[in-house]
């Protein structure tokens, strides 16, 4: 296999990959992914403008705003007036909402050690190990 067919495979086992993951996420939560997206992003980047989120997320600006309505309901994000630009809203994530992530990513570790426990023979396993550092190598290209 060439190297372009090989990125191809790859590309597609990854994108199914993440799917699973996230819609594994997605049925035990309740938010869409988008809203789980955001709250992800929050938590990883700290405090953060509306505007930044929709530009990460992928949505325009106003259903970024109905987003972060619906985390605020929620009790996961706070939104609150930027002391550097007064006209700018600064969204922070609560404590509700960062035991939120970490119970998404937890469960989603549950689930893909689960897969690989059920679908992966031993020496399976000892090579995806090995695999695991290339990968990191290619995500880390430029």
């Amino acid at each position: 296999m060439d190297s372009f067919a090989t990125a191809s495979s790859l590309r597609l086992s990854i994108s199914n990959l993440n799917k699973r993951l996230r819609k594994q996420v997605y049925s035990t939560e309740g938010f869409s992914l988008s809203e789980l997206s955001t709250l992800s992003y929050v938590y990883q980047q700290g405090a953060m403008f509306p505007s930044e989120l929709a530009e990460l997320v992928k949505v325009k600006n106003q259903s970024m705003s109905q987003i972060l309505n619906s985390l605020e309901t929620g009790g996961l994000i706070t939104r609150t007036q930027s002391p550097e630009d007064k006209r700018k809203m600064s969204v922070t994530i609560t404590p509700k909402g960062k035991k939120m992530v970490e119970k998404t990513r937890h469960e989603r570790d549950e689930w893909l050690a689960e897969a690989i426990e059920q679908t992966l023979s031993k020496e399976e396993k000892k090579l995806l190990t090995t695999v695991l550092p290339l990968l990191n190598k290619i995500a880390d290209y430029k």
